[in-house]
């Protein structure tokens, strides 16, 4: 009883010494009534700004002074909204005029914010509260289509640096109020500005509510941009496979948007991560939804079988030169024969470096300049590519193999999943020189089931195929008619399955026969 009553006692005692602690933190961060004192503040935590103006601004009947950062505040806009009004308004007080026109506030924090976002804030003698105004530069790229998301139809926006103006797009294409934002700060030091957008009345409340506690629950002193953001709230970090779809498509997210998912965008980065989504997610292109649905259905099947030749393809060389020869027909087994007959390494290390060489040779072309690194792709790609034959390295028959599994890797519409088949193509290649046929049978099971096993913010990830529903076939694989697609793809767990009536104009057809 006695250790009972000494342990509520001592933890009253931690709640009122916590409580007066803050209370304390809160009076040290209010302003002061003398300006010298708020500037003095200012001052010791800008040490090291030569970039902050300070200036006074006095009228007949009060007295005070402008702070400003003049890397982030737009001068003429302090001149057009604050200098200019204030001298006209000669039989007014400055703070009359300020109340109306500026945000106040009494800590010092808020202030030292106001400043790093760009505002200009305003001390007045003799005055408690302090004002500050949002005149920011501003120095937006335009608004143009992503070069590594290129259409041939649809439309050709992209979302840019600026949050603001990333968001009026998506409002632009969606007129809806029951369109829903939520803004979310994240960093200890440097505090990043996130978006969560969704559909109310189609998003599920379950996935959004964790999708805004895994972003709150960031801890860290900064976030860079959506590559960190993505690792801190993705389900499985050591998967290969990327959960969270990035994109800069404004058309795309529109799409993914009123199928019930949420899109999540960052202050100062043009990328949009898209959740929860499905491994068929990362193969589907918005031309899919521009052209008919044959020629839509025939490429997006082409995406996908480009998946098994980007992982399989240098494996499968490996497996029939080393192991099981026979397998080829009569006709090709002496031209392949002949081929590598000379080739003074093994079909392993031999895949190892023409898949290296490729990767040098693409990571080259992405860093270099763009005339530079088309230059260096044709180099590499013909003179290293011919000189390497010619020298007795390299079969003929591996580079037709590596040329192959290069260009379906490209085929891949998505980055991250680009860039996730092409690693896993070593350890493929690995197990084919181990084990043959058997050790790529068996490397593709392992894929299946972790497949099958990974989730994406509580959606299998390799839905509709597991688990198995027939209904949603009809926009994974396949991109069946437009008139045909009267429901919603469960995998995002929509409010609401229903988008369409099955009518396409049968009306006419119905008069006309009769």
């Amino acid at each position: 009883m006695r250790f009972k009553q000494h342990f509520f006692k001592n933890k009253k005692e931690k709640e009122q010494n916590l409580i007066s602690s803050n209370e304390a933190t809160k009076l040290l961060n209010q302003t002061y009534l003398s300006t010298e004192e708020n500037i003095s503040y200012i001052k010791q935590t800008f040490s090291n700004a030569d970039d902050m103006v300070i200036k006074e601004i006095k009228t007949e009947k009060q007295q005070g002074v402008i702070v400003y950062l003049e890397t982030m505040a737009d001068k003429e806009k302090i001149h057009k909204y604050v200098i200019t009004p204030i001298i006209q308004a000669e039989d007014e007080t400055i703070e009359s005029f300020l109340v109306s026109e500026f945000q106040t506030s009494t800590d010092l924090n808020k202030a030292i914010e106001a400043l790093i976002t760009g505002s200009c804030v305003i001390f007045l003698d003799d005055f408690q509260h302090f004002f500050f105004l949002e005149v920011s530069m501003s120095n937006n790229r335009a608004v143009m289509e992503p070069e590594n998301e290129m259409v041939i139809q649809g439309s050709h926006e992209g979302f840019i640096e600026n949050l603001l103006i990333n968001i009026n797009l998506i409002r632009k294409e969606i007129k809806s109020p029951d369109l829903c934002l939520h803004y979310v700060s994240v960093g200890e030091k440097v505090k990043s500005k996130i978006a969560v957008v969704y559909m109310k009345k189609l998003a599920n409340e379950e996935v959004i509510q964790e999708i805004k506690l895994r972003i709150g629950s960031i801890s860290t002193d900064t976030l860079i941009n959506t590559g960190f953001l993505e690792e801190f709230i993705e389900d499985s970090s050591f998967s290969p496979f990327p959960q969270i779809l990035s994109t800069e498509r404004i058309d795309r997210v529109i799409g993914n948007l009123n199928e019930g998912r949420a899109a999540i965008l960052m202050e100062g980065c043009p990328t949009c991560l898209l959740a929860p989504v499905t491994f068929f997610a990362f193969y589907q292109s918005p031309d899919d939804y521009n052209s008919r649905w044959m020629p839509g259905t025939f490429v997006r099947a082409l995406r996908l079988v480009s998946f098994i030749i980007s992982i399989g393809l240098p494996a499968f060389y490996i497996s029939v030169i080393a192991f099981n020869f026979e397998v080829l027909p009569d006709d090709l087994l002496l031209p392949v024969k002949n081929s590598i007959y000379k080739i003074p390494f093994p079909p392993l290390v031999e895949v190892f470096i023409m898949e290296l060489t490729i990767e040098l040779i693409r990571e080259a072309g992405i860093r270099l300049p763009s005339r530079i690194g088309q230059t260096i792709g044709i180099v590499g790609g013909l003179v290293i590519g011919d000189a390497i034959v010619r020298a007795g390295l390299i079969s003929n028959v591996m580079i037709v193999v590596v040329a192959l599994t290069a260009i379906s890797s490209f085929v891949i519409p998505n980055h991250e999943m680009s860039a996730s088949v092409r690693l896993l193509r070593f350890p493929f290649m690995i197990l084919a020189a181990s084990f043959g046929f058997v050790g790529m049978v068996f490397g593709f099971m392992v894929i299946l089931s972790h497949l099958c096993k990974l989730e994406s913010f509580g959606t299998p990830y390799f839905a509709p195929l597991a688990p198995f529903k027939l209904k949603d076939l009809k926009d994974t694989f396949l991109r069946l008619p437009a008139w045909t697609l009267n429901t919603r793809q469960s995998d995002s767990q929509p409010n609401k399955l229903k988008q369409q009536s099955s009518s396409r104009g049968r009306i006419y057809h119905d008069r006309k026969r009769k």
